[in-house]
């Protein structure tokens, strides 16, 4: 082979560009077709320069496609680089309820909870009564019962439900001061959470909570409902 040979076999194999989708492509249809009934004629000879730039060309693009594979076998994740979504995450437990709650047998849509306000002092004192219901109510009577220990006198009252709602009254009923809230005929409470709290001076120190109570009564689509409970915290 001389020189000038050489010289044409180098150039023609550095500057082919082989297509590489076309490549994949025809070795795909040749894979899937079947197999000539008869022997295929040769083709005709190529002259010996090319028959070499050819042998040269299928073997880049026999590299190519492997380069290809490996590059595409190695990705992860989704085409948009995106990350994979992680599974649902498990449920976090539920929570106890308050100390004081009542959670009472056979009044399915009902629950309740009595707590002493944390900003309660030496002087004063917010005992409050957390009533949720699951269905609308059409009645609901709600007492809440202080202890006439210590000094204790009411300062006053509060309910997350509308005022106009309700018919509100603060007395002194044996031995207790007693706050009341009652639903006007013709309203209704509806599905949520609802807070009725009562205001109250009582001498300096730490009172006692152990007789303090409460009551809900109301009416719902299954009946009638109530739930009670205490208070057990001391201030």
């Amino acid at each position: 082979m001389d020189e000038d040979l050489r010289e044409r076999l180098r150039t023609a194999a550095a500057s082919h560009r082989p297509d590489r989708a076309r490549m994949l492509a025809r070795i795909d249809r040749g894979m899937a077709q079947e197999p000539p009934a008869r022997p295929v004629r040769a083709p005709r000879t190529p002259m010996p320069w090319l028959r070499v730039a050819g042998a040269t060309a299928a073997v880049c693009g026999v590299l190519a496609a492997g380069a290809f594979a490996v590059t595409s076998a190695g990705r992860e994740g989704p085409a948009d680089g995106g990350q994979v979504a992680a599974g649902p995450a498990s449920p976090a437990p539920a929570a106890s309820p308050a100390r004081g709650a009542a959670l009472p047998a056979g009044n399915g849509p009902l629950w309740s909870d009595g707590s002493l306000d944390p900003n309660s002092n030496s002087y004063w004192a917010q005992s409050e009564v957390t009533v949720k219901t699951t269905q609308p109510l059409s009645t609901l009577t709600v007492e809440l019962r202080i202890a006439l220990n210590g000094g204790v006198n009411t300062t006053g009252s509060w309910r997350s439900l509308p005022e106009k709602d309700f018919v509100v009254s603060a007395r002194e009923e044996d031995g207790f001061l007693v706050y009341r809230w009652t639903l006007k005929p013709g309203r209704g409470v509806p599905v949520g959470t609802h807070s009725f709290a009562g205001q109250y001076n009582h001498a300096e120190g730490t009172r006692d909570t152990g007789r303090d109570d409460y009551t809900a009564r109301g009416r719902a689509a299954d009946g009638a409902v109530s739930v009670g409970g205490d208070f057990t915290d001391t201030h």
